[in-house]
């Protein structure tokens, strides 16, 4: 029989999504047949599976602690932000259509099944299946149809463990307060909670869990410093853009825009693992550094709005004088349509706004299309002649003039542009500074010669590291790992 275990947060941000890595990667170096789950997750940080379809990142890097390929069944319903009040709404992998706040609290309930249908599939043939929530059980005014936390838990019979941040602090009230509102049926799947992101001596914290038992009589399964392996993990949440300038004084500064919608932005951790290389995330407001060498526009949910929001900041200005100062550019699926002449959108599909000026430093015109690309690939890169690998997930069908010198070609077909004086470029491919051989090839065209940095072995030996401290820290008493500690 599949053991399982869910892992809820206090709230947003609490760390979850390491720690399911992290024991996802204990279980699996044990020669546990391990799988994640999150039944929803809300991001726009999306890959694409093994089986075909988008799931969230975080699920991905899961899927990788646990050596298995990735699958639709992992995140069966992924929300996709698109607008400040709606979303895209992804289930098993491929678009449902959209909805605002209210309709999707309505059509949770229709979206049960799907949820239950994946769980089935992931426990099937696994030792340990661990679950990841989303936000907070606390919030009980979302409690009708839940699919993501305690609705879910109840539903799957999931003993379930909350995370307390204590470094944002209130880690004793979050908890205190999610056992004193939380219903009876929700308390019994309950089993204990684990403090996260502990800073200092541990005995300090003695008294605060002796009170957090005098309240609740919920056990401490564990508290789990501060985790420095976490940063060379691809982050999730856009929560961390807030904190994600990486670097200092390096011979490369590589400045990303903060986009409203922006969608992929781990495109950039291989970069900012570099030790020649400044990643600065440009928040709205701030300036493109002048001292940038190169910057990058992302991956955007929202190409034409978010086009506006780059000319209301004076990016485009700014990033004219960048480009006459000798600077390069490149530009990232929605980041490569913005840079070109136009953006067309005859069906409405990313809203009202059917057309727009793009930033006309490449020769190319883009329509939206609904038919969405997804999809895994293998490419080489035009320029370099090195293999790369990355992944499609975009609207739209991008041609003109400067496509004749195309970034990549995938599978026998060209992708991407390049301008004439090979200074401003843009391709639909996501993660392709994952691949060593590229980014080594493209960095020392920008003047980087001595970059040797292997991308995924440092992000495996992370979750190794991860998974080694949290063998020595997590309770036996946590449900899944009682034979394994």
């Amino acid at each position: 029989m599949t053991k399982a275990i869910m892992l809820q947060g206090t709230g947003s941000d609490v760390g979850k999504t390491v720690l399911v890595a992290g024991l996802c990667r204990l279980a699996a170096n044990k020669g546990l047949k391990v799988r994640p789950f999150k039944p929803q997750n809300m991001s726009n940080n999306a890959a694409v599976a093994d089986d075909g379809g988008e799931i969230g990142r975080a699920q991905w890097l899961q899927a990788l602690a646990c050596r298995v390929p990735a699958s639709v069944h992992m995140n069966p319903v992924l929300l996709k932000p698109q607008s400040t009040t709606g979303s895209q709404i992804v289930v098993h992998g491929q678009v449902r259509g959209t909805a605002g706040g209210r309709d999707y609290q309505t059509l949770k309930g229709e979206l049960l099944g799907a949820v239950m249908e994946s769980w089935e599939e992931m426990c099937d043939g696994a030792d340990l299946v661990i679950a990841e929530g989303a936000g907070s059980p606390a919030e009980i005014n979302l409690r009708a149809n839940d699919i993501a936390n305690m609705g879910f838990a109840t539903r799957a019979d999931v003993p379930v463990v909350l995370v307390g941040d204590i470094d944002r602090g209130g880690v004793i009230a979050s908890l205190v307060g999610t056992h004193r509102i939380l219903p009876e049926e929700d308390l019994q799947q309950i089993r204990g909670y684990l403090i996260n992101k502990f800073r200092g001596d541990v005995s300090l914290f003695d008294d605060g869990i002796a009170r957090i038992g005098d309240f609740t009589g919920w056990p401490c399964l564990g508290v789990i410093p501060w985790l420095a392996e976490a940063g060379r993990l691809p982050a999730e949440d856009s929560v961390v853009l807030e904190r994600m300038a990486r670097g200092a004084g390096r011979a490369l500064k590589v400045a990303v825009p903060v986009l409203d919608r922006i969608a992929n932005f781990d495109d950039f951790d291989p970069l900012a693992a570099e030790p020649d290389v400044e990643v600065v995330m440009v928040r709205p407001g701030d300036d493109i550094p002048a001292d940038a060498g190169l910057v990058v526009i992302p991956g955007s949910k929202s190409t034409i709005s978010d086009l506006a929001a780059f000319r209301r900041n004076g990016w485009h200005r700014q990033l004219d004088r960048h480009v006459r100062r000798g600077g390069h550019v490149l530009g990232i699926c929605g980041g490569f349509q913005m840079l070109g002449r136009t953006v067309y959108d005859p069906d409405g599909i990313e809203g009202a706004e059917t057309e727009a000026d793009g930033l006309g430093l490449l020769d190319v015109e883009t329509v939206m299309e609904p038919e969405k690309t997804v999809r895994n690939v293998t490419a080489t890169s035009a320029e370099l002649g090195v293999p790369l690998s990355g992944y499609e997930i975009h609207l739209g069908r991008t041609e003109g003039p400067d496509c004749l010198r195309p970034f990549a070609v995938v599978d026998g077909r060209d992708d991407g542009a390049i301008s004439s004086d090979g200074r401003v470029a843009g391709t639909y491919l996501h993660g392709l500074f994952a691949g060593d051989a590229f980014r080594r090839g493209y960095l020392a065209g920008l003047g980087i010669e001595n970059s040797g940095t292997n991308y995924r072995a440092e992000v495996d030996s992370a979750l190794d590291s991860i998974a080694g401290k949290l063998a020595e820290l997590v309770s036996p008493q946590l449900p899944g790992f009682e034979d394994l500690l």
